[in-house]
């Protein structure tokens, strides 16, 4: 008796993000590792948790998304994107500009060393981000390891055929003001597909010339 091969062709499901332009951003619990002055109890890190309001509330900030560190597009791209256009980002009326992802604090602190960002290791002059000391000077990397952000923003996909990643985050990028979203620019027209044959590694309109002319068009109010 000969074997019987389905013809059938996979589907992959899509959907669209839980969130829109004009939605609040969720204000969930940031795990984030703080520098610390060392003592025979504490090393140079300590856990500390970060709510994202900590972050956003009351600024304009630039955010955006990537399926994981230390990914090709992610980078060689995305990230270097914004690192070359961070200064003229500022001058813009953006507080500050913010890259998540879905990994833990500890990989995305090496991989922020490994592309080139300077650590904010100033014990007495922190600035003023709340990840700081022990995150980065300019761009700075916000770790969801537990994807409690990207589920609560609506963004997760799982890159299973690719790598077995499981669930990350959708690539995006977004202008959050004062904890409302102002402007987001979602790869793929914003259909975000579950264990796509490539992976979510579209990369056309959320890199940093796209959110440059954007906000060259919708200065600060």
């Amino acid at each position: 008796m000969g074997q019987i091969f389905s013809s059938s062709k996979k589907v992959h499901s899509k959907h669209q993000p839980g969130r829109k332009e004009g939605d609040k951003v969720p204000n969930v619990v940031i795990k984030a590792r703080i520098r610390v002055a060392p003592t025979e109890e504490v090393s140079s890190f300590v856990w500390k948790d970060i709510m994202v309001a900590d972050l956003f509330k009351g600024k304009r900030v630039v955010v955006f998304s990537i399926p994981g560190a230390f990914t090709p597009v992610c980078s060689c791209d995305h990230l270097p994107s914004y690192m070359k256009l961070y200064d003229e980002i500022l001058k813009m009326g953006i507080d500050d500009v913010y890259c998540i992802s879905v990994n833990d604090a500890f990989v995305m602190r090496q991989w922020g060393i490994l592309q080139g960002l300077v650590e904010q290791k100033d014990l007495e002059n922190p600035g003023l981000s709340p990840l700081n000391p022990g995150n980065f000077k300019t761009i700075k990397l916000i770790p969801d390891g537990a994807a409690k952000f990207t589920r609560a923003m609506g963004m997760t996909c799982k890159w299973e055929n690719i790598g077995g990643f499981g669930e990350r985050s959708w690539r995006y990028s977004a202008v959050f003001n004062d904890m409302k979203i102002e402007k987001l620019f979602l790869e793929e027209d914003g259909n975000i597909e579950d264990d796509a044959e490539h992976g979510p590694e579209p990369f056309e309109v959320s890199g940093g010339t796209t959110m440059i002319e954007y906000l060259q068009s919708n200065p600060k109010k």
